[in-house]
């Protein structure tokens, strides 16, 4: 019987696998799939109801599909939370999924489930543990905060290590339902912090970013081992790793600098010295060694096949190492121009940022930035941009090759790309006077283009470059003044009545075409833009005043006696006296007639003021309230002919040379890998929170010791902050130690020697030979003292035998001598 309802089994498995192929197969087979029918609520209440899995795992596909096309699925709560129970896996992931999405909602529901959830906390397998922790810290009910803490800390002693990430994932979590729990979080996080397993600590960096980032104190100790995990660590732990360190290393390990003396290279004899001598020297970042061990580790996270971690490494070179540790980043950013468009596009808005600070080091890869057919407008700027980065450091056919790309972009038949390339033209042309000429011819055929925008940019351009060299360029002013009469766009025309206007005082009055140029000007002054009747009210100002300066001129050089008056001829000879008794009211000081201004001669007749006069009057009826104020203004400066050098100081200033900046250059203070670096400040969050604090100073830095690894493991399967050691290797460490703490009493514990273990264990058989020859040279000395002692004791004997009888006879004299 048993084999006949194990055969149907199968058999029926087989029926279902069947007839899911073939769905999945008439689904793959249609090209145009309809959309997912929903079944009647009854239905599919039904299937969650069933006591079949197959069916239950179907309802809850299809609760899960509605759910996530933003259908109501709060109806199903209570028939698909009493699943949570069953023993299929996957049955328990997809309630697990819906608990998620809708246990806030119904919070006194969802508790009805959590002492299933707390039972597979205790299961076998890990994986339920795992998605068990996980739901029961995404349930946000704040009532069980408590129990989510309790299920933590019991994640962080399991074995598993899947089920010591998802504690370690869940600690903000159950931080942001419950605050007060702070002190037994951080307690759990300093445990998973020095787990051994490389994705735990990972997650638990992740945690610690999130729950303290200010509490540096807990990375001490743990330091040097999540260096070392680094390589290991999956992407998110990467990237999180690198940014603790890095906040880490600006908070705890001070930047030293040493100077060093330039090498002096000496002439053919001993006393010349080619080189200037430099008492000061060079200032040189040194790198703490705890540093420098974080930044070789960075190194070899440049080979990942993860773009965010390259950028991120990128970014810790460029805010915490040398020079030598951005320019082996370089390399691995231009790889990134492989990839697809949009990962390209934030690559090189990171490019250019760290081509602003080292630009010498892309030229080598000046080929990577050649702009492709396939590329859009914003690929194919940043890649013009990096080209006008490098073109000053550059050689000579990689100048010509740059111009020749440009050159060609100038022909496209998108005006966008045009008008970039006649930009980065004048950004290159105004660090190279070959540059310049050439760049110049350039633009100038572009000034009778069809487009008006592009004729517009390439005119402000020229005027860069024009005011660069103002003396070398009259011809080309010219030039442009006989396309008045073919520009059409306003700004255009704007743009060379200014030139025209800067040049009115260059030259003699004779080839000085300004006034020709105002004369053809004011017959069409009602038809102009605003932009133009601006700069041509301009330019009438300032052919008047150049006029009104050279007359004067020309009064000081052929100064002319004034007239005299009948009146003044009596008393030329009379010295002016002052009044004492009237005052300055009633009787003024005269000046001198040596300081009166000198008469200027008649200037009415002249058709410069003639023409002064009628753009004054055009202006005064005009519309635009901009226009009349503006020349309201250049009416009072030009006012009294005999005083202009106000009008001269404000008119004829002389403009310093402009320099057009790369358009990225807003954007060099920038974190990389920011959003605001690729959308901008206006766009992005800015500098806030993004920005690393400042070098700790050096008395203020902890001492390095605070970082030295401990013996013993911390963490769930006893990984710990210091490395495994071997049983010899302890047992070397506790000899060493007692040696310290015994040692000898004549000698300095600076004597002590570091021994291992077969040193001691050698020195122990040495002793131990050197003990039984001692026992052996003992036992004969001893028989030596044995038979010197007994010839001794008979020399002692007889000695005292003669004492004996020589006080015997004493005694018998001194009876006598009694007796007597």
């Amino acid at each position: 019987m048993e084999s006949i309802s194990r055969i149907s089994s199968m058999l029926e498995t087989a029926r279902e696998l069947t007839l899911e192929a073939a769905q999945s197969a008439g689904a793959a087979r249609s090209l145009n799939p309809r959309p997912p029918r929903d079944l009647p609520f009854l239905q599919v209440k039904k299937l969650l109801d069933s006591r079949n899995d197959r069916d239950i795992l179907d309802g809850l596909r299809k609760v899960i599909s509605m759910m996530y096309r933003s259908k109501p699925c709060l109806p199903y709560f209570s028939a698909v939370v009493k699943n949570v129970a069953s023993p299929n896996i996957e049955v328990k992931k997809l309630v697990y999924i819906y608990l998620l999405h809708y246990a806030e909602s119904e919070p006194d529901l969802a508790l009805l489930s959590i002492n299933t959830i707390q039972k597979s906390l205790t299961d076998q397998n890990p994986q339920v543990r795992a998605m068990a922790l996980r739901v029961m810290s995404g349930i946000r009910v704040p009532v069980i905060s408590q129990i989510v803490s309790l299920a933590i800390k019991r994640g962080c002693a399991d074995m598993s290590p899947h089920v010591r990430k998802a504690a370690a994932l869940a600690i903000p979590k159950c931080y942001r339902l419950d605050p007060s729990t702070m002190p037994q979080l951080l307690d759990y996080l300093q445990i998973l912090l020095g787990d051994k397993q490389y994705f735990v600590a990972g997650s638990a960096v992740t945690a610690y970013l999130e729950l303290c980032p200010d509490r540096v104190d807990l990375i001490h100790k743990h330091y040097r081992s999540l260096v070392r995990k680094l390589v290991d660590m999956d992407e998110w732990g990467q990237l999180a790793t690198l940014r603790l360190m890095s906040i880490y290393a600006r908070r705890c390990l001070p930047r030293r600098t040493k100077k060093v003396k330039k090498s002096k290279t000496k002439g053919f004899y001993e006393d010349e010295a080619s080189g200037d001598e430099s008492s000061g020297g060079e200032e040189v970042q040194v790198l703490d060694a705890d540093l420098e061990l974080f930044l070789k580790a960075c190194k070899s996270l440049l080979q990942s096949r993860n773009s965010a971690v390259i950028v991120s490494v990128a970014r810790c070179f460029l805010d915490l190492g040398t020079p030598e540790y951005i320019d082996a980043a370089i390399g691995p950013l231009v790889a990134l121009l492989r990839s697809p468009q949009d990962i390209q596009q934030v690559a090189l808005y990171n490019i250019v940022d760290v081509c602003l600070a080292r630009p010498k080091q892309f030229i080598q890869y000046a080929n990577h930035f050649l702009v492709h057919a396939p590329d859009p407008l914003d690929i194919a700027r940043l890649k013009f941009e990096v080209w006008t980065l490098i073109y000053p450091h550059c050689e000579s056919h990689i100048r010509d090759m740059i111009l020749s790309e440009f050159e060609h972009f100038t022909r496209s038949p998108d005006p966008e790309i045009v008008r970039e390339s006649v930009r980065a033209i004048g950004r290159c042309a105004q660090n190279d006077s070959k540059a310049s000429a050439r760049g110049l011819r350039l633009l100038l055929n572009q000034v009778s283009s069809q487009d008006g925008r592009l004729a517009a940019e390439s005119l402000t351009v020229i005027r860069h470059l024009i005011q660069r060299d103002p003396q070398a360029h009259t011809k080309t002013v010219i030039r442009l003044a006989k396309n008045l009469d073919t520009t059409p766009h306003p700004d255009a025309r704007a743009t060379i009545i200014w030139l025209v206007g800067e040049f009115a005082g260059m030259g003699n009055s004779e080839n000085n075409i300004a006034p020709d140029v105002l004369r053809i000007l004011t017959k069409g002054f009602a038809s102009e833009s605003e932009a133009a009747k601006l700069q041509i009210v301009l330019l009438a100002a300032r052919v008047y005043l150049h006029y009104l300066n050279r007359i004067r001129e020309q009064t000081r050089e052929n100064p002319q006696p004034p007239p005299n008056h009948p009146s003044d001829n009596n008393d030329q000879n009379l010295e002016f006296e002052p009044n004492p008794f009237a005052t300055s009211e009633e009787s003024p000081q005269t000046p001198p007639p040596s300081q009166e201004p000198s008469p200027l001669p008649d200037i009415e007749d002249h058709p410069i003021p003639k023409l002064w006069r009628h753009i004054l009057l055009l202006t005064r009826y005009d519309t635009s309230y901009d226009l009349r104020d503006r020349t309201r203004t250049y009416r009072a400066l030009l006012s009294s002919p005999s005083s202009t050098d106000l009008a001269s100081l404000l008119l004829l200033a002389p403009k310093p040379a402009p320099h057009i900046p790369s358009p990225s250059e807003a954007r060099k203070d920038l974190p990389l890998g920011s959003a605001s670096l690729v959308l901008g400040m206006h766009v992005g969050l800015g500098k806030s929170g993004l920005e690393l604090p400042d070098w700790v100073s050096e008395h203020e830095a902890p001492d390095p010791s605070v970082r030295d690894e401990k013996g013993g493991g911390v963490g769930g399967g006893g990984g710990g902050g210091g490395g495994e050691r071997s049983a010899g290797e302890a047992l070397d460490q506790a000899l060493k130690v007692e040696r310290e703490r015994v040692g000898d009493k004549g000698k300095g514990k600076e004597n002590v020697v570091e021994k291992s273990l077969e040193d001691w264990l050698g020195e122990e058989k040495v002793e131990e030979e050197v003990e039984e020859s001692e026992t052996d040279e003992e036992g004969e000395e001893e028989e030596e003292e044995e038979e010197e002692g007994s010839s001794e004791y008979e020399e002692v004997t007889d000695s005292e035998e003669e004492d004996d009888d020589d006080g015997v006879e004493e005694e018998a004299e001194r009876k006598g001598l009694v007796g007597k």
